[in-house]
């Protein structure tokens, strides 16, 4: 069963994933509609009502661009959890590499930090790429934003996927010029 619910702006941008009993509070207050009803219905002895799937509120709500913060995840989803010396793929076998190392100086910038599997980290060591005779597939640079809502791939349900379409491009798209 579901339990998370989508939330529109007025507009009809994506805001954030709730709870279903967030979503219900806010259907009861007034504050928001219901755009989508899973199948599935919920009653009592007073009331029926099919649980929703995606909300909108009924009034704007502004959102500031969100600066990205740097952290190790936010290295990995930048980089599509691809080692970005030899292109293996996997967010469990990925790991976050100064391109510069630490003990010479580098610093932990987004210019500066890449994914790297842990065999070209070992192969890298305490050297440059160049040192090591490995090139990176793309210069690092800091990502403009990230969504506000993060959603696990090939969890999101169906209906969702008209109002999530501005986050199907990967992080890497957004990347600033």
């Amino acid at each position: 069963m579901q339990s998370d619910v989508l939330v529109l702006n007025f507009t009809y941008e994506a805001l954030n994933v709730t709870s279903f009993q967030r979503a219900v509070k806010l259907l009861f207050a007034g504050k928001a509609e219901a755009v989508h009803n899973q199948e599935r219905v919920l009653s009592s002895t007073s009331f029926e009502m099919r649980m929703p799937s995606i909300i909108r509120m009924l009034y704007y709500i502004k959102r500031p661009l969100q600066k990205v913060a740097l952290t190790k995840k936010n290295v990995l989803i930048r980089d599509d959890y691809s080692c970005q010396y030899c292109g293996m793929h996997g967010e469990r076998l990925m790991t976050v590499d100064h391109v510069i190392p630490k003990s010479r100086g580098g610093p932990s910038t987004w210019e500066n930090l890449v994914c790297s599997c842990m065999r070209c980290n070992n192969r890298k060591n305490n050297r440059t790429p160049q040192e090591a005779n490995l090139a990176l597939r793309k210069k690092p640079r800091q990502p403009k934003y990230i969504p506000w809502i993060q959603i696990k791939r090939n969890t999101l349900p169906d209906e969702w996927g008209k109002f999530l379409f501005l986050y199907n491009v990967s992080i890497e798209e957004r990347i600033e010029p």
